[in-house]
């Protein structure tokens, strides 16, 4: 080998040395090595700023750093949190599964359930309600069931928790969105004059869902489903609990239901809109 080819041999391999060691010192981690009390303190005050992703980011990598010890437990419930307050619900609940079955009996399990009830609350919502302004009643309710049970494990295993009357207080709010659920179905079997099927619904959603918003409401629709099937003692009993119970229910005057106008049916994610008398719930969604 020549000098000349030597000596660009060894040009090129300083070179490719020299780049190297400039792209590592490029991508390190300026946290690397940051005590662990910093590095917690640094992501806390990012989510104190509302800055989710940052916070999420920077309890991740103290996570990567330190994968043990109670500032590595607070950061993954910290996580959690972050997620739930960016909108990541799916991510959040995920956090929080994998948080529960690592810590079972930690001191703040109650509120890590509370956290899954909430998230499980809003997932599947925030686009459907901005674009459609789609009831919480009309969508998949499958996750708020999950919701449900969430904030019932808070309830029932930890009833003297500082998350405990909240989480009851949203159980109420939930079987609200359930009954207005199965009125919903009632009220598309009216509509179509399929009364036994109108009925029935009606019948399932005051055994299952006693004392709820929407309870009378179904109450009128056995009554006009039993005088449109001509069982005039049913159609009275009905009109009878109504008189006693919901003087003012519009049904009474001949003015229940009321069905939405036509142009409403452009929207796909509408179903078939209830003219419902009860106090219509939206999941609570604070924290």
């Amino acid at each position: 080998m020549s000098a000349t080819l030597r000596q660009f041999a060894l040009l090129l391999i300083v070179a490719l040395v020299a780049t190297g060691c400039h792209r590592g010192a490029k991508d390190k981690n300026p946290d690397e090595g940051v005590p662990v009390e910093q590095l917690y303190q640094k992501a806390h005050n990012l989510a104190k700023k509302g800055n989710w992703a940052g916070a999420e980011t920077s309890f991740k990598r103290l996570i990567a750093q330190y994968p043990y010890g109670p500032y590595t437990e607070q950061a993954m419930i910290e996580i959690a949190y972050d997620q739930y307050k960016a909108g990541k619900h799916d991510d959040a609940v995920s956090s929080i599964d994998r948080f529960i079955r690592t810590y079972p009996t930690h001191r703040n399990i109650a509120y890590l359930y509370y956290l899954r009830g909430l998230s499980n609350s809003n997932r599947d919502t925030i686009f459907l309600r901005r674009v459609w302004s789609l009831d919480p009643s009309r969508r998949d309710l499958s996750t708020p069931l999950q919701a449900y049970n969430d904030f019932n494990t808070v309830a029932d295993r930890y009833p003297n928790s500082r998350y405990a009357a909240d989480a009851r207080a949203r159980m109420i709010v939930l079987r609200d969105v359930f009954a207005q659920h199965e009125l919903d179905n009632a009220m598309y079997y009216m509509r179509r004059g399929a009364w036994v099927s109108a009925a029935g619904r009606a019948h399932y959603l005051l055994e299952t869902y006693p004392q709820s918003a929407f309870q009378y409401d179904a109450v009128a629709v056995l009554a006009e489903a039993y005088t449109q099937l001509g069982n005039q003692q049913l159609a009275a009993d009905a009109r009878r609990v109504l008189e006693l119970n919901a003087p003012q229910h519009p049904w009474l005057t001949g003015d229940w239901p009321k069905y939405p106008w036509a142009v409403r049916k452009l929207n796909p994610f509408a179903g078939e809109k209830s003219a419902a008398t009860g106090q219509r719930n939206a999941i609570m969604d604070k924290k």
